[in-house]
């Protein structure tokens, strides 16, 4: 995992002097690298399975490759949304201006086209282009649909798929293609990204309301503050008619937010940790394929991880 960081700094930094600083600010610490290591931790389980040594240099450039796509995203995201701070450091807009952001998140994804043609594999390439298509339609969806009372479980389900689970299960499913196994596995492992994806969603969704300032490294409640509808809130307002004048009115009066914020965390956040967990469930009954390992319990461990930061 350093080697993979200090790569990808290295990949923007080098060719780029005006993109060095705002390397060592996207690649520096912090940030919980959950997608490589989903790749390395697929790679190594599916390696188990099929009597491989270790896993291939393909495998470690996908794991480089899904942080790049990723990372693009946030940069992008972070100019879309003028946020001020992410992970509690200052975004690269912020620091550097939009121009130099939207440069570097164009530059991750170009570079990252690149290395993703030079794996010379169609398939892996069909899934991973897929994200990035799915990216776009997530956030214009989500663009679409601000202060939207009328927006359904599924609808936000979908938005989610595309904008947090689609990278999720096509790095795994593609790390599982490098290993060469058998079409059901490669599905199986497909499910387990694309539903532990799914539930770190809603679990990040959850702790949007839960959360202080300090831990969120950004303000609480700012999707709810911004428009953005998510599954406590979609709960909450099956229970709670009182939310949907706040809401559609954009919280007018002062004191509306917070009373929305509270509202939804009486009402909404026990219905939003019960279907964390039914995606979280779906996620380890897609590991049933794979042999008893160190990289497998990991893997299972790490729906764990993603929920218990709601208990």
């Amino acid at each position: 995992m350093e080697q993979l960081r200090l790569n990808l700094r290295d990949i923007i930094g080098r060719k780029n002097p005006l993109l060095l600083a705002a390397a060592d600010q996207i690649f520096g610490a912090g940030g919980k690298r959950l997608r490589p290591v989903l790749v390395f931790l697929v790679a190594r389980a599916t390696a188990e399975l099929m009597h491989m040594s270790d896993i291939t240099d393909r495998q470690r450039r996908l794991a480089e490759i899904t942080e790049m796509i990723h990372t693009a995203s946030l940069v992008h995201d972070d100019v879309l949304d003028d946020c001020d701070t992410r992970r509690g450091k200052e975004t690269i807009h912020t620091l550097y201006g939009a121009r130099v952001a939207i440069l570097a998140g164009d530059f991750l994804f170009a570079q990252s086209s690149w290395f993703l043609a030079n794996l010379d594999n169609l398939e892996v390439i069909k899934l991973i282009s897929q994200v990035i298509a799915d990216f776009a339609d997530g956030e214009i969806s989500q663009a679409g649909a601000l202060f939207n009372c009328d927006l359904t479980l599924d609808e936000y389900l979908e938005k989610s798929h595309n904008k947090t689970a689609s990278l999720i299960a096509a790095s795994c499913k593609s790390a599982a293609v490098f290993s060469e196994v058998t079409e059901s596995v490669k599905v199986d492992m497909y499910e387990y990204g694309k539903h532990l994806g799914l539930a770190f969603q809603v679990v990040d969704d959850i702790l949007d309301f839960t959360q202080s300032e300090e831990q969120l490294g950004k303000p609480q409640g700012q999707d709810l503050a911004s428009g953005n509808l998510t599954a406590p809130t979609i709960f909450a307002l099956r229970a709670k008619p009182e939310l949907r004048a706040l809401i559609e009115t954009q919280f007018e009066n002062e004191g509306d937010l917070q009373r929305a914020i509270e509202i939804v965390n009486e009402f909404g956040l026990e219905e939003a940790q019960k279907l964390a967990k039914r995606e979280g469930d779906i996620a380890l009954a897609s590991l049933r394929q794979l042999p008893d390992s160190e990289a497998k319990r990991s893997l299972v461990g790490m729906v764990g991880y993603v929920l218990e930061r709601i208990y």
